[in-house]
């Protein structure tokens, strides 16, 4: 991993289809909203692409803590748009400001933490744990 400078960015944008929403991807008794999981994933896709040039061949970052909330309701066919700041570099660890928003507000913001790992060796454990 080459050095990861604080205040890098990442984003990524999604446009909401029914697929995205709380009552298809959840329970139908939801509304029709864009779904809080979906929300933390196009945050975890821009903290990805945030870092992805400081990774060496054959390292990813991993997922370990998101604290979000979930500030308003997208419906269907908007388009939301997350950004990830790195905020602190320790190590393998990196931690990030997150906000994502849709075409007329802020829609969620928080914390996102990732782990730099090596995927040959994380490979290698996963094997291990194969279920049979």
């Amino acid at each position: 991993m080459r050095p990861i400078p604080l205040g890098a960015k990442g984003t990524y944008t999604l446009r909401v289809t029914p697929a995205h929403l709380a009552n298809q991807f959840k329970d139908a008794v939801l509304p029709q909203v864009f779904a809080t999981p979906m929300m933390v994933t196009i945050m975890e896709n821009a903290a990805l692409n945030a870092v992805r040039e400081y990774l060496d061949p054959g390292e990813s970052v991993v997922g370990t803590v998101v604290n979000v909330k979930h500030l308003a309701a997208t419906p269907v066919g908007h388009q939301v748009t997350a950004e990830a700041v790195v905020t602190k570099v320790d190590g393998r660890r990196i931690e990030f400001d997150v906000t994502a928003h849709d075409e007329l507000e802020l829609i969620g913001s928080g914390t996102h933490e990732r782990a730099v790992v090596d995927m040959a060796r994380l490979n290698k454990r996963l094997e291990a744990k194969t279920v049979t």
